[in-house]
């Protein structure tokens, strides 16, 4: 499948001026509002594309859209660019977004599913999920599956599911995956990046088996410097909080920077499908952005295969219209 109007290049020498013109292309952005997405949606915007930002706050979305407006202003275009809004820890807010994307857009080109959160209090989603998982991934899950009419719909869409380093701490862990006996905040996470992973592949396999016109794919930005790393152990104070500004800008780089892996999945062209992008340097953690490779344990089938079907029972969704085709 080609998707985008992107330019491949050499590995290490990448930058967002390879993703070409994107005029005439519908761009969903989940988490729009900072950090990554943010970047992306911008990127998209600057380069001609009609955007959704999808976000949960919508004062903070509000705010965003001003500061892309202004930002794409300054490269000589006016943004076609809106909100949507979407919180991924209530699946009925997940519906109703769904719901608007599909009544006022006839396709969606890329899908970026990008929201989340990292590392909280042991905390549970609105219809009882452990928020991380639930947050991450089965929001993810069952949006992308209320989007498959829009998806399909289009002349090869690409889906692309924002995972991180953290997807290599540990494999799927089915018998505690709901945090239901045990919690701990970073296993969770890890477990959370896993399953953005495992669902990138495995729908990249079941839409090929079904012939079906989209490309799903994995990105993640490696050490980010955004403002996730406050809820680790160094944030809470304002030492801490200084102190871990100085360690991720030293490890990390830039959110801007950071977000190339996922712009460079979400646009390079003649993609097969089921391929990882992330930084090429030391541990993945900065760089240019690259084909990489995953864990071991992400490439599991049976565990993509039980995280699927369990999705299915959790969400309601069932991507039925993969099968109908």
């Amino acid at each position: 499948m080609t998707t985008g109007a992107g330019t491949a290049v050499g590995a290490g020498a990448w930058t967002p001026d390879a993703m070409g013109d994107q005029s005439g292309r519908t761009v969903l952005v989940t988490g729009a509002n900072s950090g990554l997405g943010f970047h992306v949606a911008t990127e998209f915007a600057r380069r001609g594309a009609d955007v959704l930002l999808a976000c949960r706050n919508a004062e903070r979305a509000r705010a965003a859209l001003a500061r892309l407006d202004a930002e794409v202003a300054d490269s000589g275009r006016r943004a076609r660019a809106e909100v949507v809004q979407l919180d991924t820890a209530d699946l009925a807010s997940v519906r109703r977004a769904a719901d608007i994307v599909l009544d006022n857009r006839s396709s969606i080109d890329v899908l970026v599913n990008n929201a989340g959160v990292m590392v909280p209090p042991l905390s549970r989603t609105a219809d009882g999920f452990e928020l991380q998982v639930g947050t991450n991934h089965l929001g993810h899950f069952a949006f992308t599956g209320r989007l498959l009419p829009a998806l399909l719909a289009g002349d090869g869409a690409r889906v692309v599911s924002v995972s991180s380093v953290a997807h290599r701490f540990n494999p799927l862990d089915r018998e505690n995956y709901q945090s239901e006996t045990s919690y701990s905040k970073w296993h969770a996470y890890g477990q959370s990046k896993l399953s953005n992973l495992l669902f990138a592949l495995e729908l990249n396999r079941r839409a090929g088996a079904a012939g079906a016109p989209i490309t799903s794919v994995a990105a993640h930005p490696g050490v980010s410097d955004t403002n996730l790393w406050k809820s680790t152990p160094l944030g809470g104070s304002k030492l801490g909080e200084k102190l871990g500004g100085v360690v991720n800008k030293a490890l990390g780089h830039p959110s801007d920077v950071a977000a190339w892996p996922l712009e460079r999945a979400a646009t390079e062209p003649d993609l097969l499908g089921g391929e990882f992008f992330g930084p090429d340097g030391f541990m993945q953690w900065r760089g240019f952005p690259v084909h990489v490779p995953a864990a071991p344990h992400g490439y599991d089938p049976s565990a993509a295969a039980w995280l699927w079907a369990r999705s299915v029972e959790w969400t309601g969704v069932d991507f039925a219209a993969l099968g109908s085709r």
